[in-house]
This record gives C-alpha cells, sequence and structure tokens, in this order.
C-alpha cells in the first residue's frame, strides 16, 4: 500500500468521526421520553472519544503530508429512539470493521504505532458497539 493510498482511507476515518460526534450530539438533543436524560447521556458521553479518535487521525494524517478532511459523513436522519439507537449501532459496527481493515493497512504500510493505535480504536469501537446492543435488546418496538 502506499502512503497516499493509506492518507485517504484515513481520511474516510475521519469523516466517520467528525460524522459520528455530529450524531452524538443530535442525537441527545433530539432523545425523548422517560429515558430522555439516561439517553442523552449515553450519546453525549461518546462524543468524547470520538473526539480522541478524530484528534488522533488527523494528527496521524499530516504526519504523513496529508491533509485533514473537514467533511463528516452524512448522519442518518432518526425519528425515534430506536432509529437513533439503531443508527448508532450501525455506525459502530462500520467503524469496527473500518479500523480493522486500517490496523492491518498500517501494519502492511510498516506504521507499528498507528496499527497498534488503531487495534485500540477497534476495541473502543467494540465497547461502544456492544453497549449500544445492551440498550437495544429490550427497547420497545
Amino acid at each position: 500500500m502506499d502512503k497516499q493510498t493509506f492518507i485517504n482511507h484515513l481520511n474516510e476515518d475521519l469523516a466517520g468521526e467528525l460524522g459520528a460526534i455530529i450524531q452524538y450530539i443530535t442525537y441527545a438533543a433530539k432523545a425523548t421520553g422517560p429515558y430522555r436524560p439516561q439517553l442523552a447521556q449515553f450519546f453525549l458521553t461518546e462524543v468524547a472519544d470520538e473526539q480522541l479518535h478524530a484528534q488522533y487521525l488527523a494528527n496521524k494524517i499530516v504526519a504523513l503530508g496529508g491533509e485533514p478532511t473537514t467533511q463528516p459523513r452524512p448522519v442518518p436522519a432518526a425519528q425515534n429512539n430506536r432509529q437513533m439507537l439503531e443508527a448508532v449501532l450501525a455506525a459502530e459496527r462500520q467503524a469496527v470493521k473500518d479500523y480493522t481493515r486500517r490496523a492491518q493497512e498500517a501494519e502492511a504500510f510498516g506504521d507499528k504505532g498507528a496499527a497498534v493505535q488503531l487495534e485500540d480504536m477497534v476495541r473502543d469501537e467494540s465497547g461502544h458497539s456492544e453497549e449500544t446492543e445492551r440498550i437495544l435488546r429490550d427497547w420497545p418496538l
């Protein structure tokens, strides 16, 4: 893999993290019903992790000689709490796949530090995914 391809892929991941930050902030504002305080807090708590991921990716892109994107991945529309949670779960599962692939690319590119950091991000996103699955498990349709 060449450096520019790796930078491009990291920028796709950065767009995903920027979109996730917007998604969580927006969904926290839109949460309704008796569990609104807990759900809003759940969404807002995730922002800090996504922000750290975005900062790492932007720094790595610059270190490699690239220009970090400022365009977020689009945020899925969601009309209710269940749709928001399902959209979050889909995004977290996608992030796990993306970072697993990216860690392999970093290894192939010869950047062991990036590979380790990206594996840590896989762990973070897996945790987010599992927590969201647990919330959805008994959520009413």
